[in-house]
């Protein structure tokens, strides 16, 4: 069979858009809690606080804190194997720096994984989803702060003891690479850095991530010690990138859009700065904290697996008249629309053959298992008036990724763990903050400006995505989607 009997087919969400219910039984406020609902063409924001004025969609989700019986009871008879979330950091330290943890907040989370257990659900845990506590960048400045590594390291050793018998598969830093063109809400939700004027960005950007990356080598090797038996991985956005032409110039665009990436993963995996990056920081007089016994730490605590989000690819350009969005890896670069692929409501270019690519590119940079973590179509759903979410669209977009997947695999030789695809029930878009951008397989009735009954409804893609589960990934066929 081309996917082995243990593949975790499973799904994925994060705790901030998901859980709701943000400052009761002792949590505190997180990074997440302060960003306002946005749209597609209008930005979500960080705010100074909580604002009267402002709606901020986190603050309920669709309050699977008080509802994770049922959604868990429905994602088991999907068929889940797995379910991803994270841990919300300020349910268990609410200030990030507390001397003692919140008893109440661990509690939570042991009640959700004993319940994911007891449904044969694995627990696939994220520690840090853009989730960081709000008073890390205030008293802080976030993680360009060498003192938040070890703020850090207690709360993951503080969880990862606590749930050592019910959680085997972690993750440390979401999409810690999304950070890599230092734009502002992508470094706020990862390191808790935000910038003053006159700041120079991509060098407090690389401090961060690296101070970033000390800390998830720390918690591996601390992992690996309180349980032997736990495979602990990172987390990357892989965006592959294409040269828009067979001009060498465009090659070399993207090969260093790539390089910007690619870092990240490269520290995790292999336990050393890549030589490229050093020479880039020699290249702009940057100067990056790193001591020798810093060095030893990422040598010492690379990751067991990659897990990594894939949505879209991208396309550069040296095309000096091109109307792109102008990237500075290489002189004239810019990313342009690919005529060859389709594109989603929200722009994001929709590339199925981009995922065997990626899963291709990154076995053979790292030789380690991959795990798909997140992957799937933000859409506006619609409830017909018979009650049904006739979202064949989606299972489209599944279907050819889960091909793309299976020929990774079967033609290609990738070693796969399993395939969480992402808001597997309708959350909060971290993009844009709305609830209409749905992903999920399961309907939540709630609309951008926080109104509806949060009542659950089975879309057409869960029974379809039940089947593919049950087929072992075998039967992928669309039609006649009628339960």
């Amino acid at each position: 069979m081309t996917f082995n009997s243990d593949f975790l087919w499973g799904g994925a969400v994060a705790a901030h858009q998901i859980e709701g219910a943000w400052n009761v039984d002792g949590k505190g406020m997180s990074t997440a809690d302060v960003l306002t609902a946005g749209t597609y063409q209008i930005p979500r924001r960080i705010t100074d606080g909580i604002l009267p004025s402002e709606h901020y969609p986190n603050h309920e989700a669709i309050d699977f804190y008080h509802r994770y019986k049922e959604d868990l009871q429905l994602f088991h008879e999907l068929g889940l194997k797995a379910f991803r979330t994270s841990i919300n950091w300020t349910r268990i330290f609410p200030n990030g720096d507390d001397e003692t943890p919140n008893e109440v907040g661990l509690q939570f989370y042991d009640s959700l994984f004993d319940e994911c257990l007891r449904l044969g659900i694995e627990p696939v845990i994220t520690l840090s989803h853009f989730e960081i506590p709000y008073n890390i960048y205030q008293k802080y400045g976030g993680f360009k702060n060498k003192a938040v590594i070890d703020l850090f390291v207690r709360f993951s050793e503080t969880v990862m003891k606590r749930y050592k018998n019910k959680v085997k598969y972690w993750m440390t830093f979401n999409e810690i690479n999304n950070q890599a063109d230092a734009h502002d809400i992508l470094v706020w939700t990862n390191s808790a850095v935000q910038f003053s004027q006159g700041d120079n960005k991509e060098e407090i950007v690389f401090q961060a991530a690296i101070n970033e990356l000390i800390a998830s080598a720390k918690v591996v090797a601390l992992g690996h010690q309180i349980n032997p038996d736990f495979k602990i991985g990172c987390m990357m956005a892989y965006v592959p990138i294409y040269p828009a032409t067979s001009k060498p110039e465009d090659q070399m665009a993207a090969l260093k859009m790539m390089d910007r990436r690619f870092f990240y993963s490269d520290v995790h995996a292999r336990g050393v700065v890549p030589s490229y990056i050093e020479h880039l920081w020699k290249q702009k007089r940057y100067s990056i904290e790193l001591s020798d016994e810093e060095r030893r730490i990422l040598k010492n605590g690379t990751v067991d697996y990659i897990g990594f989000s894939y949505y879209m690819s991208g396309t550069v350009t040296t095309n000096s008249t091109s109307q792109g969005m102008p990237v500075d890896v290489y002189p004239n670069a810019a990313i342009v629309k690919n005529n060859y692929v389709q594109a989603s409501d929200w722009g994001w270019q929709i590339d199925p053959v981009g995922l065997r690519y990626i899963l291709n590119v990154a076995y053979e940079r790292y030789n380690l298992p991959l795990f798909i973590v997140e992957n799937g179509l933000g859409a506006y759903d619609k409830v017909d008036s018979d009650g049904r979410i006739r979202d064949q669209y989606r299972c489209e977009y599944l279907k050819n990724h889960i091909d793309q997947m299976r020929l990774a695999v079967e033609e290609d030789g990738v070693e796969l763990l399993g395939y969480t695809p992402w808001g597997i029930i309708d959350i909060v878009s971290f993009g844009t903050g709305e609830m209409e951008k749905r992903y999920g397989m399961i309907y939540v009735d709630k609309d951008n400006q926080g109104d509806g009954t949060l009542e659950r409804k089975k879309k057409d893609s869960f029974h379809w995505y039940q089947k593919v589960i049950a087929t072992n990934g075998q039967d992928l066929t669309i039609t006649s989607i009628n339960p």
